[in-house]
């Protein structure tokens, strides 16, 4: 039996005094972390924000197994919230489709989730009606004719079967009452409701593809409800990517059960605690770089070597910097990266580390006197 065969569906029930402390716990820290932020100055949380965003959008389709460049999803966001940022560079039609989903939900989150919203998202995913080869139904529920929608992993013959979705007839009814339910004034507390909302989409299934990556778009609306504010400071489709086996254990687990829900909503708070604390790393990131560049704006740099910089600074650069990866990365010799590269030393910007020869390697300075 799955979830959605039990009588109860889809009236969910949970043990509130088991999640109240968890609960508490998880507003304290959205409060906390809201207050340091509100803190800095309003480029220093737009800076946050953009960090936090492209990590969801990059993250959010990790899970699905779709790999995004995170320089063409920063560039599209920045792009999209008018920011100026260095190294703005083109991005690709599943690259804007996902940013210009993720933002709606969450810098709109105000205005009502509806029918025609999810088929504008769910368009904007899937932008040539194809999802990798096959073709799709896009910008409408599933059709019958794919029934069964089943999750199943493992080669061909040997499938284990994770879940099967309610049929296709019962997707407009079933959505119609999560809709419902989603924007029903209730004095349900929004971090749970965000909880719920995920679980509830995924178990209708109502897509023929990306009803992952618009059920973590619709938990981020309800937490931005929940924040009261457009801007992103914590990512939930980060925590979950990393989590990302003990995601689809409990949501398998879940499935399975009936619509008693303590055990899934206590997992989803866990991990959007840990979420929370995570998002101490991008502020010191941000703090550091703000840092950085007050200490070089004081004898600028050239184009060249700022984009080096910032290229360096971004959360998905990988290991240190040398002269063939400076090269590389700034399209210039190597004759040309090393001259960047001794100026940017003797100007206390770059760090050798230990080591020389072909191993020599350099880092940020972070020694801002």
């Amino acid at each position: 039996m799955w979830i959605y065969q039990d009588n109860n569906w889809p009236h969910f029930s949970w043990n509130a005094d088991k999640l109240a402390t968890k609960l508490a716990d998880i507003r304290h820290q959205q409060g906390r972390l809201l207050g340091r932020m509100e803190g800095l100055g309003f480029d220093l949380r737009r800076e946050a924000s953009l960090r936090t965003l492209t990590s969801d959008v990059v993250k959010s389709s990790a899970i699905e197994g779709h790999d995004l460049n995170p320089q063409e999803v920063r560039s599209s966001i920045a792009r999209r919230l008018g920011m100026d940022i260095a190294g703005l560079i083109p991005a690709g039609r599943d690259v804007e489709g996902i940013v210009e989903m993720m933002l709606d939900a969450t810098q709109n989150f105000s205005k009502p989730l509806t029918i025609e919203r999810l088929f504008d998202w769910h368009a904007a995913l899937f932008p040539t009606g194809r999802s990798g080869m096959h073709r799709i139904t896009v910008g409408d529920w599933r059709l019958a004719e794919n029934d069964p929608m089943q999750v199943i992993s493992g080669p061909i013959g040997m499938e284990k079967v994770h879940f099967e979705a309610p049929s296709a007839d019962k997707v407009a009814t079933e959505m119609t009452a999560f809709i419902e339910w989603f924007e029903n004034k209730t004095d349900i507390d929004p971090v749970i409701r965000a909880g719920i909302a995920h679980l509830w989409f995924v178990t209708v299934h109502p897509f023929e593809d990306g009803n992952g990556r618009i059920a973590r778009a619709i938990a981020d609306m309800a937490l931005a409800r929940a924040d009261g504010i457009p801007e992103r400071f914590y990512s939930l489709s980060n925590q979950i990517e990393s989590e990302r086996k003990q995601y689809y254990a409990h949501l398998e687990r879940q499935q399975r059960a009936s619509p008693e829900i303590t055990e899934w909503l206590s997992w989803f708070l866990d991990c959007l605690g840990h979420a929370i604390a995570n998002a101490d790393k991008t502020l010191s990131n941000v703090l550091f770089k703000a840092r950085l560049w007050e200490k070089i704006n004081q004898n600028p740099v050239h184009e060249r070597q700022r984009n080096i910089i910032n290229r360096m600074l971004e959360e998905d650069f990988e290991g240190h910097m040398n002269t063939s990866k400076y090269a590389k990365l700034a399209k210039c010799s190597n004759d040309t990266a090393l001259r960047d590269i001794q100026d940017l030393v003797a100007r206390g910007i770059f760090i050798q580390n230990i080591g020389g020869g072909r191993s020599t390697s350099y880092r940020l300075t972070e020694q801002f006197e």
